[in-house]
């Protein structure tokens, strides 16, 4: 049975700056999409393909703290670098993902690499940010750094495309990320009046970003930069190309757990939060310059 399609959002009028290095529409939470109904995905933010120009000034976030949950970061456009307090750095380019488990707490920066800073270009990234259950929120900081060549990879029959499998399965492919709780993460790249159809487990929470392109989801057009949020009625997704497309499906086991958020922290309760906060003030996520 297909999934019905609960709604087809379009992204915020106006981008908004997450230092001055990423310009984002924040998808989830949104108007319509909270974090429990999009349960474990907490945070969706879309850098559309945007030109920033040459620069000697390297742009980017400065040392911050995550703690209680996971930072994945998919370059499309343009190559990010990173540090953390846990002495991992690295650069994130075209077709990489980099899955960052924040945990008990870290410290982390991430700014646009050097070299493509000097060019310019064209830069177009999302970051999503997955909870983890209470179990494992004090599991120790560390991260997957997974390259383009490293996906699961499924070819479309016919020249169709290919699905870069991140996380979960995509058909008989299994994506080489590392979760916590049951998650797909696909990148989709379908051509032109072409299709492609999968199964999700019908207790998942489903989306999908429309980062380029438009197509008919199971029966109803997205067009460039929607997101379509699914019901729960169905397992099947069927995806036909309008014009050649780029995808991002995510897909995932919902935690039951309570959400208590704030900023860079996220925990269960909120006496959790205020010993984030002492943690971090008292330096246990480790130094970062």
């Amino acid at each position: 049975m297909k999934r019905s399609i609960e709604r087809i959002f379009q992204r915020p009028a106006q981008p908004g700056m997450v230092g001055d290095g990423f310009r984002v529409f924040n998808m989830i939470p949104g108007k319509g999409i909270s974090q429990k109904r999009m349960s474990p995905f907490l945070l969706l933010d879309f850098n559309a393909a945007f030109d920033f120009g040459p620069s000697d000034h390297i742009r980017g976030v400065d040392v911050h703290p995550h703690k209680g949950f996971e930072t994945v970061t998919i370059a499309y456009k343009g190559s990010v670098a990173h540090h953390d307090s846990s002495g991992n750095s690295g650069i994130i380019r075209p077709g990489d993902v980099q899955w960052m488990t924040a945990g008990a707490g870290i410290l982390h920066k991430e700014y646009h690499e050097e070299e493509f800073s000097k060019k310019g270009g064209l830069f177009e990234m999302v970051q999503l940010w997955v909870n983890l259950p209470a179990k494992d929120k004090s599991t120790p900081a560390h991260y997957q750094g997974i390259t383009a060549d490293q996906m699961g990879k499924v070819v479309l029959p016919d020249a169709g495309g290919v699905v870069n499998v991140i996380a979960g399965k995509f058909q008989d492919t299994t994506g080489p990320a590392s979760t916590y709780t049951p998650i797909n993460l696909f990148d989709i790249k379908l051509e032109e009046q072409h299709e492609t159809s999968f199964m999700v487990s019908q207790n998942h929470n489903i989306g999908m970003l429309v980062v380029n392109g438009e197509v008919v989801v199971n029966g109803e057009v997205a067009g460039e930069h929607s997101f379509v949020l699914f019901d729960h009625d169905g397992e099947e997704i069927s995806i036909r190309a309008n014009k050649n497309a780029v995808l991002l499906v995510l897909s995932g086991e919902p935690i039951d757990e309570p959400i208590a958020s704030y900023g860079p922290f996220v925990m269960n309760t909120q006496a959790e939060i205020y010993q984030a906060f002492e943690d971090f003030q008292a330096g246990k996520f480790g130094v970062l310059e």
